[in-house]
């Protein structure tokens, strides 16, 4: 099927650059958030990334105005569902949240909709399992910043089609990505392997191994690392890392994935990285 009209739900930092992202390659997107400042937020981040794309020279002014007309903001996801051709879910990394949302677009969508979720860690399984069509339901999995970051996990849920798959693939293939086949297990491949090493980084700050400047230079400088474990963790969200830690911890019932106590403390103190202006370094 030839998809065309998509939806983002979420104007958030993962949201935007996916309406971004779609709206560049020629797609049509209406973009969707609880309230008027916060899309107004993410289409001002679109802008600003848009300007950079165009600083850089990877396109021209031209193919910026023509990303920002296909975007297309609103707060009335019912009427934005009814013609869409796929729908893409950027909200919090909460299963509530994504749950209550797909049982409202499920019975609004044309039969052929397809949903994907950009969840990083959440079971595609268990959201697909309320809804109508879990042979349409997908996880598509993007990278921060989105416009930029090549690779794209998709995640097949138990009843994903066949169909389903190859759809996402070729689409995630026209955006200029990469796709990479996964299974729906706790964590998928990226995180699965990423938070252990982030939540190891800070068993080593918690027990006094070394400073958070030294820990993040040896993984920069020893490993090749572009950015240290707790520079990223940073720039992620402390609160993100540990949701995703207790995925893992759930789902697969092994205490090697259990969150370090000084991740705990600092979300409870609302440290939680370049977003609140404080995690494991402060910010301007």
């Amino acid at each position: 099927m030839a998809i065309e009209n998509v939806v983002v739900i979420g104007a958030g930092t993962m949201g935007n650059g996916i309406a971004h992202t779609f709206a560049q390659y020629g797609y049509t997107v209406t973009l969707i958030d609880v309230n008027t400042e916060s899309l107004h937020r993410g289409l001002s981040a679109i802008e600003q990334n848009l300007g950079r794309q165009v600083k850089k020279g990877i396109i021209d002014e031209n193919v910026k105005s023509d990303t920002l007309e296909r975007i297309t903001p609103s707060v009335n996801l019912e009427e934005a569902a009814v013609n869409a051709d796929l729908i893409i879910e950027a909200a919090s990394e909460n299963f509530d949240i994504k749950v209550k949302l797909f049982k409202v677009v499920d019975s609004i969508c044309q039969p052929h909709t397809i949903f994907a979720s950009n969840t990083s860690s959440i079971s595609v399984t268990s959201i697909a399992a309320v809804t109508s069509r879990p042979d349409k339901f997908i996880g598509m999995h993007f990278f921060n910043p989105v416009p930029v970051m090549k690779l794209c996990e998709i995640i097949r849920g138990f009843s994903t089609s066949d169909e389903t798959y190859s759809v996402i693939e070729e689409l995630a293939k026209h955006l200029q990505k990469t796709p990479v086949s996964v299974q729906d297990y706790p964590g998928f491949i990226s995180n699965r392997i990423l938070m252990p090493m982030i939540n190891e980084a800070v068993f080593c700050l918690m027990e006094g191994v070394a400073s958070a400047e030294d820990i993040d230079t040896v993984m920069k400088l020893g490993m090749n690392h572009p950015m240290g474990p707790l520079t990223l963790a940073d720039f992620i969200g402390l609160d993100v890392c540990l949701s995703i830690m207790e995925v893992l911890h759930t789902g697969l019932g092994d205490d090697k994935y259990r969150a370090c106590p000084l991740l705990r403390k600092m979300v409870a103190a609302g440290c939680l990285g370049r977003k609140s202006g404080k995690g494991f370094f402060t910010y301007a």
